[in-house]
């Protein structure tokens, strides 16, 4: 456990559909509490997840179960290393267009016929803005995690790249997957019921609502640009180290899991 204070506080400045997480930094890491029910693990679970995947260390967060003391209050939560340098700064799209354009992007997008188009304007707009080349197999990766995942936060305004001083562009390591796996079990997936009909009410937010057309554009687009290697078994050793977790949040997590192996085979490697 860690306690943290005031001055470790740290603002959000990019907007979540689900409000705002409790957040702190301290000597370079960054610390996450739960906020709508269980984002800490679904954080851990899908990072850890991802250290079995064609993905490089340095493509994605990895995050840590910890619990955080706050106000003689204690949190579940998340720990990672920040992956910001004193003169680079998270940018998000949604920001980065206003900046620009003075619209909105994802205004702009969802007034667009298809996934398909709503994808290409996403891919040519930011490769126009930042002069990164590639964004559409990046891209790919996002959605083919969000799909396997039921990742549903990632809009506009939770897709993000690095800019500097100098007005220079990189990506962004993937992170903030806390909106996966069911996890907000106080306003939309409450504990108690029956997991599968719940994975049905999913929607995505990138491109389309449903994950498996953006998965599908974006491969037929870009093509599999992310592969797996994780087990059923690594999913049940990884949630035996989450023991803040009652039973009942480590069962449902379990049974999400398996079903996206299954579901998803063809992307193992």
């Amino acid at each position: 456990m860690i306690e943290l204070f005031e001055q470790n506080e740290r603002m959000q400045d990019r907007q979540s559909s689900k409000g705002n997480q409790l957040k702190w930094e301290n000597a370079g890491i960054w610390y996450k509490a739960d906020y709508t029910g269980y984002e800490g693990l679904a954080e851990y679970m899908i990072s850890h997840l991802l250290i079995k995947s064609t993905l490089k260390p340095e493509e994605f967060v990895r995050y840590d179960l910890e619990e955080i003391k706050y106000k003689r209050q204690v949190y579940q939560g998340v720990k990672s290393r920040t992956f910001l340098s004193e003169d680079w700064q998270i940018i998000t799209l949604e920001r980065l267009f206003q900046k620009m354009y003075g619209n909105s992007l994802n205004q702009m997008l969802w007034k667009m016929d298809d996934a398909e188009q709503r994808l290409r304007f996403l891919e040519e707009q930011v490769e126009r803005m930042t002069g990164l080349r590639g964004f559409g197999i990046y891209l790919n990766k996002l959605l083919t995690i969000d799909a396997i995942f039921l990742n549903e936060d990632r809009h506009t305004h939770n897709i993000a790249v690095l800019m500097n001083g100098a007005g220079m562009f990189k990506y962004c390591p993937i992170f903030d997957n806390g909106g996966g796996l069911l996890s907000d079990t106080i306003l939309d997936y409450p504990l108690g019921e029956d997991t599968f009909d719940l994975m049905e009410t999913v929607w995505a937010k990138t491109v389309s609502t449903d994950f498996d057309e953006q998965l599908d554009v974006s491969e037929h687009l870009y093509g599999c640009n992310l592969k797996f290697f994780f087990t059923k078994r690594d999913v049940d050793q990884l949630l035996e180290q989450a023991k803040g977790y009652s039973d009942e949040v480590r069962e449902r997590v379990q049974t999400i899991l398996h079903r996206q192996i299954d579901k998803y085979a063809y992307l193992k490697m």
